[in-house]
């Protein structure tokens, strides 16, 4: 009779301690970031590339913080990184970053280069659910 009571009471606790509220398990963002351009095509020194990126949670919950930047593959040296202030905090659960950057030498690019896009979006906190995206292409003489 002890040990059935001693069974039932430790199968319940062991339910009890699994089932936990919503709240403290996090929050499922299920982030991702959609780069609509550019796109893989060869660039050419002084194109204008348009910057399109979508930035989204699957699961409808805020987007907290966003981040674009375009590095040279080869040594990463970072020529953009925007925006300024990475809190958007778009409550819709989608945010969309547009610009448009020039492929010039004053912007440090050269021809016969290759360059990554990196498009990342987080959570709340540093690093919180962050999903990256990238997108590479080749800068041409022109």
């Amino acid at each position: 009779m002890k040990k059935s009571l001693f069974l039932s009471l430790a199968v319940a606790l062991i339910a009890f301690a699994a089932c936990k509220d919503k709240e403290d398990m996090g929050t499922d963002y299920d982030y991702h970031a959609h780069i609509h351009s550019p796109n893989t095509d060869a660039k050419h020194i002084d194109d204008t590339i348009h910057i399109e990126v979508d930035f989204e949670s699957h699961t409808g919950e805020t987007v907290h913080h966003i981040n674009v930047r375009i590095y040279n593959k080869a040594t990463n040296a970072e020529v953009y990184n925007k925006p300024a202030d990475a809190h958007v905090h778009a409550t819709s659960g989608e945010y969309t970053y547009e610009d448009d950057f020039v492929l010039s030498e004053a912007n440090g690019f050269t021809a016969h280069t290759d360059w990554v896009l990196e498009a990342k979006v987080w959570g709340d906190t540093d690093g919180e659910d962050e999903e990256v995206s990238t997108v590479e292409f080749h800068v041409h003489p022109k």
